[in-house]
């Protein structure tokens, strides 16, 4: 499909201009103001702006939890991500215990056949063996995923104590590849999940109580200390709390090696919500906890002096039915949350309408910061030429009410449930091609395709 995008203000992490965009192949071929159609299908896009499309490096579809499974998945998950003007999502790999890394990768790819937009994924670390260094590698190089996820909590499960995270980093920084980091720490979260069990308090605000602050912020401190010992790049998902959020920038400080993200309800939603009524209540119930107010102003601060560099989601939805098994003791509701339809609105709402963020900040948080952060850029979150044409036509005046009865996450509940936003994805391309247009889905089921990423070369190892 040739397009010629006309009349619109585009908008990227560098600045914005009024310009035309021309796209062939798939691809952006030119941008220059008062463009001369070339036979190209043409889109008036005055009034909107033209974003590049959004990127987002953390969501769950299709992801086992506490016995039962996300809600979303590829079809959904992916379709609900092009509606809110986002075009490329990463996912995860979670081997089970004793399952081959690479056996896991290919049992993913499959499960993934039915996404609707482009994807990539993460390979999570979730057990250690002699193989282990020698699958990273083979991931990195061969399969396209040079990112592994690693966990200081949930050692039953998926995590890792400090010597096989020590190694894992090490195996990460040899193939140039990086760790993403669930940083809480998990030994002492399971004494608190005990004692609170112990003395009859099971209800949804324990959940919180288990995990302060101060057990996020000592995992983020020592993730930063054993990254920058073992020279391997660490990104750490959701940080919540401004103690995380120093610790994040200390480690920047002293030139480790650390970024980080944050996701819309660690900036608007307080700890209140585990005083709402069931199944509310549980809905709040994401892993690390929402916060105390006050530690969302030190949030927002952290991602206006770029301490913080992405807005992503953490998308992991359930439903009614399925936070329910938990009704009696909050150890068993399942951990998680949607957000991936909602992430550009909610952040073009409540930052850059109240003046915390520039729209080009906007932009760099959704979109450029994380595709250069995962070896996406200049493919994905640019407007240039050669990038490919993934872009969204935004109504900055559009308004919409977020409801779990008209969103397309496949749950009926919603952390947002009533949230009025303002600036709304009005058309969505992905790849030169239509892929929504004012609430109608244009993307034809599967027709997403896996993207193998690189993050350059290994650095020396200690023997070069």
């Amino acid at each position: 499909m040739a397009l010629l995008i006309q009349r619109g203000t585009v908008v990227t992490a560098e600045g914005r201009r009024r310009a035309d965009v021309r796209c062939r192949g798939g691809r952006i071929v030119e941008i220059g103001p008062h463009l001369e159609p070339q036979g190209e299908e043409r889109l008036d896009a005055d009034g909107l702006l033209v974003l590049p499309g959004g990127v987002d490096p953390h969501v769950h579809l299709s992801l086992p939890v506490a016995g039962t499974v996300s809600a979303d998945d590829f079809a959904s998950g992916t379709a609900a991500a092009l509606a809110g003007g986002t075009t490329t999502v990463l996912d995860f790999v979670h081997p089970e215990r004793g399952e081959t890394y690479l056996e896991a990768i290919a049992a993913r790819r499959r499960e993934a056949a039915a996404a609707v937009c482009v994807y990539g994924l993460h390979l999570g670390v979730t057990w250690w063996g002699p193989e282990s260094p020698a699958w990273i590698a083979r991931a990195a190089r061969e399969e396209g995923i040079p990112s592994c996820k690693l966990y200081l909590a949930y050692k039953a499960t998926v995590g890792l104590d400090d010597r096989e995270i020590v190694a894992a980093l090490d195996a990460i920084a040899r193939c140039g590849g990086m760790a993403l980091v669930h940083a809480e720490h998990g030994d002492v979260i399971e004494l608190l999940r005990e004692r609170l069990a112990a003395a009859g308090e099971l209800g949804p605000r324990s959940h919180a109580r288990s995990r302060p602050p101060e057990t996020e912020a000592e995992a983020t401190g020592r993730i930063a200390l054993l990254a920058a010992l073992a020279g391997a790049p660490v990104y750490v998902v959701h940080v919540t709390c401004a103690e995380a959020a120093a610790a994040v920038a200390t480690a920047r400080a002293r030139g480790w090696p650390v970024s980080g993200e944050t996701c819309p309800h660690y900036l608007l939603l307080d700890d209140s919500v585990y005083d709402r009524p069931w199944p509310d209540s549980a809905t709040g119930v994401v892993s690390p906890p929402l916060r105390p107010r006050g530690h969302q102003e030190a949030l927002w601060q952290a991602l206006a002096d770029g301490t913080l560099e992405v807005v992503a989601t953490d998308h992991c939805p359930f439903t009614r039915a399925q936070k329910e098994a938990g009704r009696d003791d909050f150890r068993q509701i399942p951990g998680g949350a949607p957000g991936i339809e909602h992430r550009l609105s909610l952040l073009h709402t409540h930052g850059v309408l109240t003046g915390r963020i520039s729209l080009e900040r906007f932009v760099d948080l959704v979109s450029t910061a994380p595709a250069k952060r995962f070896g996406l850029w200049p493919r994905k979150g640019a407007i240039a030429p050669g990038a490919d044409a993934d872009l969204v036509l935004w109504d900055p005046a559009a308004t919409a009410t977020i409801s779990a009865a008209t969103h397309r996450h496949r749950t009926d509940l919603s952390l947002f449930e009533g949230f009025e936003v303002t600036g709304c994805a009005a058309l969505v391309v992905a790849g030169g091609e239509f892929r929504y247009r004012e609430g109608e889905l244009l993307a034809p089921p599967g027709g997403g395709r896996f993207l193998a990423r690189s993050l350059g070369p290994a650095p020396p190892g200690p023997d070069a």
